[in-house]
């Protein structure tokens, strides 16, 4: 074998494994993803039983309801439709009606909105990006002057 066939197929296994460890990363992170809705894209979409996904809007003013311990119900709306949302957990401090909220979840058997997660909008100039932007479409949003 010459210099230049061992240099080549040093190179080539060095691709192969490059490849290998791109196309393991890619299948990894394909498996982790949740995609983003509104309540408004939920009636568009299939959806895979068990398939995680991010919910975002407004909770809806109203619709919040303690039960004992840390249960608690709300609808998430996007000035169009909501959707019933059931959490246990601890909610963030900034947790409100009219505020900006992302729920990370599946739907549950009954058809409500099972979330793991909650995150709030954590001051009065954020909102997450996507929230906004599809809140502005649909004329639901309202700019805060300083």
């Amino acid at each position: 074998m010459t210099r230049k066939q061992k240099r080549l197929s040093v190179i080539a296994g060095a691709m192969a494994f490059l490849g290998a460890a791109v196309a393991l990363t890619f299948y990894a992170l394909g498996q982790k993803a949740s995609y983003f809705y509104m309540p408004g894209d939920l009636q568009a979409a299939t959806l895979q039983p068990g398939q995680r996904i991010r919910l975002g809007g407004l909770v809806e003013e109203g619709t919040i309801v303690r039960d004992q311990g840390t249960e608690v119900e709300f609808s998430v709306t996007d000035g169009d439709s909501s959707v019933k949302v059931h959490y246990s957990g601890i909610l963030p401090d900034l947790f409100r009606e009219k505020q900006g909220v992302i729920t990370e979840g599946t739907f549950g058997p009954d058809g409500n909105f099972v979330a793991d997660s909650v995150l709030a909008k954590h001051d009065e100039n954020y909102m997450p990006k996507e929230v906004a932007d599809s809140l502005k479409e649909k004329g639901v949003w309202q700019e805060t002057t300083q």
